[in-house]
């Protein structure tokens, strides 16, 4: 899988997470969905997937395998700390990947596996409304037997889509990837995490302005407190401080993290 340039990228916390605005990522993704080239695997990094980083390491080597794209305010304020500067843009799954699908032109061949039967419905119900150009199929809900993928991979192989969006939640969905996802099962393939929950309009998406003020997080803590409590009101300050610790050790000057 090709790299991108290295000054297109930034160390989080020992993680390589790309550095592109809107414009440049949707370009660079469609171009390379026209071209001949080999497979290519997108993942997204937030605060709470980072904190799992830290002690899961078969989801860390999974991230260190693929094209990680930076997800909210907490990797922002990580790359200002680390780096003094902001990602040119936050390029979360549940923005970025509508907009490459309506970005993408020519018609494209989208699996889908993961969340519930109904949800996985909903979702390819309503991506085939906002991109009809498309065609999409639901390859499997996020119930299968993961000891043995045979039936989804042999599936995913006779479509041989364009792009396979896995929604299985972090880390399973990462890991899942890494471990059975091979050429032919998707040009481009991404672990989307509660994205067919918002495509399928069975989680409500905060409103825009509290998009804008960076606030998302307090809309779903808000909209799932029992399930999301631990991740915001824990998670957000182990996240900073690991990356405070990780800022006084240096490290993110002294690593290279490999391409």
């Amino acid at each position: 899988m090709p790299a991108m340039k290295q000054d297109q990228h930034r160390d989080i916390i020992g993680i390589r997470v790309a550095a592109l605005g809107w414009r440049e990522a949707l370009d660079s993704l469609t171009r390379q969905l026209d071209e001949d080239g080999p497979q290519r695997i997108f993942n997204f990094l937030n605060a709470n997937n980072a904190n799992l980083a830290m002690r899961d390491a078969g989801y860390r080597q999974g991230l260190s395998r693929c094209e990680v794209l930076p997800d909210g305010v907490g990797v922002e304020i990580a790359s200002r700390t680390l780096h003094g500067i902001s990602f040119p843009a936050n390029l979360n799954g549940t923005d970025f990947i509508p907009a490459l699908l309506v970005h993408a032109e020519r018609p494209l061949k989208v699996a889908l596996i993961g969340a519930r039967p109904e949800k996985l419905a909903g979702a390819v119900k309503n991506f085939k409304i906002m991109t009809p150009w498309h065609e999409f199929y639901p390859v499997s809900d996020g119930f299968f037997d993961k000891s043995d993928s045979s039936e989804v991979l042999e599936k995913l192989a006779q479509i041989n889509p364009d792009i396979t969006l896995v929604a299985m939640g972090t880390p399973q969905q990462e890991i899942w990837i890494d471990n059975n996802i091979r050429q032919g099962h998707g040009r481009m393939v991404f672990g989307v995490g509660a994205l067919f929950d918002f495509v399928s309009g069975s989680v409500q998406r905060a409103p825009m302005m509290v998009r804008h003020l960076k606030l998302e997080w307090v809309w779903r803590l808000i909209q799932e407190p029992s399930r999301l409590w631990y991740r915001y009101i824990v998670g957000n300050p182990v996240f900073l401080f690991h990356v405070f610790r990780y800022k006084l050790r240096g490290a993110h000057r002294n690593s290279e993290i490999p391409a």
